[in-house]
């Protein structure tokens, strides 16, 4: 029997049910969606009236779970929510093991690895580990970096459903970091197309100089992308062919880390 997800037991129920359940179906679809979604939508979808969608939305923008989008009739996820998200993300036994898959992955490459997801137009660092070197670039767990200059802000960008990809690359600054930062939308849906085909992204030195990195997918169950494990080194320890040389052992450790998430 075909599993249901989450998303799917949240539209399928009857629009009755006590204020916190449809809130936190509300939450669910928002959640499964990654995108924002108009009170109308978001009443049809859960077969309620939209009075009552309108008052629960009004609840939680209130409390942080929801915010309006750029257009205020539609809501995406609030600040508490992915909190809240990340929180449960990185806590407890799970926790432990991918941190040691990363450790283990930074003893074969030899440069410090991350774990991060998409979060909203950013990238969020959920794990990473350190290389031992004095010369390296120290970013806390909990950090955001932009989409467009980063290996897993590009791989996440070209994952996303073509007409996302292209609405949320229209949305995007494309500051310009270091003189090879992608700074037009035309290179970066190519650069998407790219890594598409390849299975896997580069930041060559996009984000900042003399810093390289290669981040390749970490899919669940359903084999959706939901993270990034990615090695990133200064120039003068390792260069972009040597990383890549690593594809191997970054996607192992991709696959070892799809079962804990």
């Amino acid at each position: 029997m075909k599993a249901v997800t989450h998303a799917a037991q949240a539209e399928s129920k009857p629009g009755s049910g006590s204020s916190a359940e449809r809130s936190l179906r509300l939450l669910a679809l928002l959640a499964h969606e990654g995108r924002a979604l108009s009170l109308a939508e978001l009443a049809a979808r859960l077969a309620l009236p939209k009075g009552t969608v309108h008052r629960i939305c009004t609840q939680l923008v209130a409390t942080g779970f929801l915010a309006r989008d750029v257009d205020e009739r539609s809501f995406i996820v609030g600040t508490a929510m992915r909190q809240m998200a990340f929180d449960t993300l990185n806590h407890g036994a799970v926790r432990g093991l991918r941190h040691g898959v990363l450790a283990e992955l930074v003893q074969q490459v030899g440069e410090t690895c991350n774990f991060t997801t998409l979060d909203g137009a950013q990238v969020l660092y959920l794990d990473r580990v350190e290389a031992k070197w004095p010369l390296r670039l120290t970013l806390d767990i909990g950090s955001h970096v932009p989409l467009h200059c980063t290996a897993s802000g590009k791989l996440f960008l070209a994952q996303l459903p073509p007409d996302e990809r292209d609405a949320l690359i229209g949305q995007l600054s494309l500051t310009p970091m270091t003189p090879t930062t992608l700074t037009s939308a035309p290179a970066l849906r190519a650069e998407c197309d790219s890594i598409l085909r390849q299975g896997y992204s580069c930041d060559r030195e996009e984000f900042m100089l003399g810093l390289i990195a290669v981040a390749v997918p970490v899919c669940d169950r359903s084999g959706a992308v939901r993270a990034a494990i990615a090695v990133h080194a200064p120039t003068a320890r390792m260069s972009l062919d040597s990383a890549l040389s690593h594809l191997p052992h970054l996607q192992a450790a991709a696959a070892r880390m799809s079962a804990l998430i």
